[in-house]
C-alpha cells in the first residue's frame, strides 16, 4: 500500500488532460493546501474535451462541498439520462 501511494503521488491531472475528451467539471478552492489551485487551472486549460470550472474563492480542498452537489448530480444525470 505504501509503495502504491508513493507511486500515485507522482501523477498530476495536467499530464492526462490533453488526452481526455469526455465532458468535465472542474472545481477549485483557492485556499486548498493539498492541491494548489494552479494545478487545477493548468489541467482545465489543457483539457481537450468540453469543460467547465467553478472557482470557490474562500474554500480549501473541499471545494464547493454540499453547495456544488446539485450541479454535480445534474451533470451526471445529463450524461446517464436519469
Amino acid at each position: 500500500m505504501d509503495e502504491a501511494m508513493e507511486t500515485l503521488s507522482y501523477f498530476d491531472g495536467v499530464n492526462f488532460a490533453a488526452r481526455a475528451t469526455a465532458p468535465a467539471w472542474f472545481s477549485v478552492g483557492l485556499m486548498d493546501k493539498i492541491c494548489p489551485s494552479s494545478t487545477v487551472f493548468a489541467a482545465d486549460h489543457r483539457y481537450a474535451g468540453p469543460a467547465a470550472i467553478e472557482v470557490f474563492t474562500y474554500n480549501g480542498h473541499e471545494g464547493g462541498a454540499e453547495y456544488d452537489l446539485p450541479r454535480k448530480l445534474g451533470a451526471l444525470r445529463g450524461v446517464f439520462g436519469h
